[in-house]
């Protein structure tokens, strides 16, 4: 008879021993094994016992059935991976390049099984009549304590212990004699962890205007016929919410579930509350602030199918849901989509390749979409619905106006206030109206710009901006240029030229001395590392307790504030001219997102955009929210450098602790795709040094190749992989 065999990929991140090995399953497990269980295993010549995933299973040995090991056991604190998420974590492994085991870990949310939850409670052990006489006693005897448990028990037989103690302040040795005498009795049981705290109030019914309508039934006609990605673009304030939540209502009467991806935790808080108001305990939240327990009971939760919604960035993708049916991708442009740790995947399309295994849909929505997601639905690939007016009939879009900093600086004021803007927040305070302020300082990147002209110093050859190093030179990290840092412009001959960057903290004491009556509230990575931060921040925000919000992006993605009525981008440059291709296309998302949080409801909003490049295409379409005109200006400069989507990209990192050796290993690459591009369809760049050269004395190099179909570039991938990396040089992938 033959044995059956498992196929175990072992916990080791090296790609040595990135393949299957076959274990024997002894008999004590027949049975009792499924894909996606962690076990342990003999593994090298030593046999040390390391831990590993079953990814499947076979009759007939590999090679010689004596040589095959057995599996020594179950690990008792392993995650359950299911057999859809090992799938989608082999596309990853091939498509974005890691090892299958880096990849398996990426799919699990959870990584061991915490400890689970224990909740006590006071069980009466008595009838009612004796329960009421040791009353009658206890009242006698003036045992107050004992007289308000005894009360209680006579309402409710079990009680919960903490209520006890809290609400009734019944202490242990109070209970202490019900307990011996057998009058009652402590019972412990298991029992999930709920991250939504509080009870929030039930929504009314949701009224779609006409055009929510519309749109709602083309995305249900979608889901029940072919079930093709959809692409909504809807303007800020259109009320994409709530068709999401009408399409999620309708596929979840199907006994289907759904998971809301959002870009970032600051959007947690509004959007759990929106959908929790509608669909009560089917809801819950998975995010990076949540503990391992409260993690892992939620995805306990959708496994056992008590959940109809899951909300979370990223790694609410892999929620183990056993009948998925949509997934949402809500402001599917945001960069957070895509992961910055191997594999570097996308979670737009890893979220559409799980949809492809599950049967299920992707909706990508946003105000801004992406070139990617644009271009695809311009060519068919994506069904395209629109939403061109807001939801609320009082509610029009905020009028806007670009202030110049270059005439600022002319008049003399070097502040990055601009007169204009100190102006309409004075008036809004005395309209007793709330003001945003957003600074992107993520966009901060060490470019050089001139205050006269406006004007970045750009790489002449790949047209994006040049990066400030610390041997006092600028460089480009696509193509290696470099020159010295200029004194003067050389644009316009100007000596107001130097980097720009100032700090949301910085913002906050100046609004201060000019506002000193203002409350106010700053928003960035300083002010929310603690759990629970973003939802108090905002909430109090949204509660009117400040005036002003300061803040980095977090601040201006999604959130409504109905008495927000003024939002002051304080200087477009930084994300215009933070380098890379799609610096024009952050900056318009950024720009139009921002301006969006303005006059939101009843109250007309308006915005003031700071630049030192008012004609710039991107701020423009911005300010009167074009985004068809902005995208056919980008798509054309896409077209003319070749860059995604029009042509596809592979991205390499090389790193090492020895300069060298990374420097020899990008030259061998390079000749390795000059090698393999026979045809002459791959435009290969670089090899150059990464944007930070050096992290942590690790070198970094990077090389690029582009091509207009992606096959050829998945080859060129496994061709370098195959290449002899040795031990001190490591590489990552990315696709675009």
């Amino acid at each position: 008879m033959l044995r059956p065999y498992a196929d175990v990929i072992i916990d080791i991140t090296h790609t040595a021993v990135d393949r299957v090995f076959q274990y024997e399953i002894p008999e004590e497990l027949f049975g009792g094994l499924s894909p996606g269980m962690k076990v342990r295993v003999p593994f090298g010549q030593g046999n040390h016992l390391r831990d590993g995933y079953i990814i499947g299973f076979s009759e007939k040995p590999d090679y010689d059935p004596l040589k095959i090991k057995k599996i020594e056991g179950v690990c008792e604190d392993g995650v359950l991976i299911e057999g859809q998420l090992i799938c989608l974590a082999a596309w990853m492994r091939e498509r974005y390049g890691s090892t299958m085991i880096q990849a398996l870990k990426t799919v699990l949310p959870i990584k061991r099984k915490p400890k689970a939850a224990q909740k006590r409670y006071l069980v009466r052990n008595v009838g009612r009549e004796e329960c009421e006489e040791l009353l009658m006693v206890c009242r006698k005897k003036n045992q107050r304590a004992r007289v308000r448990l005894l009360e209680a028990f006579l309402t409710d037989e079990t009680l919960p212990y903490e209520m006890v103690v809290q609400k009734l302040r019944v202490s242990a040795a109070s209970m202490k004699p019900f307990l011996e005498q057998g009058i009652c009795r402590l019972e412990t049981k298991s029992c999930f962890r709920n991250p939504i705290q509080g009870n929030l109030r039930k929504g009314t019914e949701i009224s779609l205007n006409e055009e929510q309508r519309r749109v709602t039934a083309g995305i249900l006609s979608a889901w029940k016929g072919d079930r093709k990605p959809c692409l909504l673009h809807g303007i800020t304030g259109s009320g994409k919410t709530e068709v999401y939540m009408e399409v999620i209502r309708h596929v979840a009467a199907e006994g289907k579930q759904a998971i809301v991806l959002i870009p970032e935790i600051s959007l947690t808080w509004q959007t759990v509350m929106r959908f929790y108001r509608q669909f009560g305990d089917r809801v819950s939240i998975v995010h990076s602030r949540l503990s391992a327990g409260e993690k892992s009971d939620q995805m306990e939760r959708a496994r056992r199918g008590e959940l109809d919604i899951m909300i979370g960035p990223r790694s609410a993708l892999f929620t183990p849901f056993p009948n998925l049916g949509l997934i949402l991708i809500d402001e599917e442009h945001e960069a957070a989509y895509k992961s910055e740790t191997v594999p570097r995947y996308h979670a737009v399309e890893a979220a559409i390749y799980r949809c492809r295994l599950a049967g299920a849909m992707a909706v990508l929505g946003s105000a801004t979409p992406s070139a990617v997601s644009y271009y695809r639905a311009q060519n068919g690939e994506y069904h395209f619905f629109q939403m061109k007016t807001r939801a609320k009939e009082a509610s029009v879009l905020p009028s806007v106006e670009i202030v110049d900093l270059r005439e600022e600086l002319k008049a003399g004021n070097r502040r990055i206030f601009s007169r204009r803007l100190k102006e309409l927040m004075g008036e809004t305070l005395k309209r007793k109206e709330q003001i945003l302020l957003f600074l992107n300082k993520r966009g901060y990147a060490g470019f050089v710009s001139c205050r006269a002209c406006g004007k970045a110093v750009k790489c002449p050859h790949c047209d994006v901006s040049l990066k400030v190093h610390q041997d006092g030179k600028l460089k480009c990290h696509y193509c290696g240029y470099e020159t010295p840092i200029p004194r003067e412009c050389p644009s316009c001959g100007s000596g107001y030229i130097a980097g720009f960057g100032t700090g949301t903290q910085k913002v906050e004491v100046m609004v201060k001395a000019m506002f000193p009556e203002a409350s106010i509230l700053r928003m960035d990575m300083d002010t929310t590392s603690k759990k629970g931060s973003h939802e108090a921040i905002l909430s109090a925000f949204a509660d009117g307790k400040a005036d002003i919000l300061i803040g980095t992006q977090m601040i201006v993605k999604g959130h409504d504030f109905p008495r927000v009525t003024l939002v002051g981008i304080l200087a477009a440059d930084l994300s215009l001219y933070s380098g890379g291709y799609e610096a024009g296309e952050r900056t318009f998302s950024l720009l139009t997102q921002a301006a969006g949080r303005a006059g939101r409801d009843s109250l007309p909003g308006h915005v003031v955009i700071q630049s030192y490049s008012p004609d710039n295409y991107s701020v423009e379409a911005a300010a009167s929210q074009d985004y068809e005109g902005f995208y056919w200006h980008e798509i054309l400069y896409r077209k003319l450098l070749r860059y995604p989507p029009v042509y596809r990209m592979l991205s390499l990192l090389i790193t090492s602790r020895e300069e060298e050796e990374a420097a020899a290993m990008a030259d061998t690459v390079k000749r390795q795709a000059e090698a393999a591009d026979g045809e002459g369809i791959l435009e290969l760049v670089g090899p150059a040094r990464a944007s930070v050269a050096k992290i942590n004395d690790v070198y970094r190099y990077t090389f690029y190749a582009k091509c207009e179909e992606e096959e050829p570039l998945l080859e060129l991938k496994q061709r370098i992989e195959a290449l002899d990396w040795g031990k001190d040089v490591q590489h990552q992938f990315d696709m675009e």
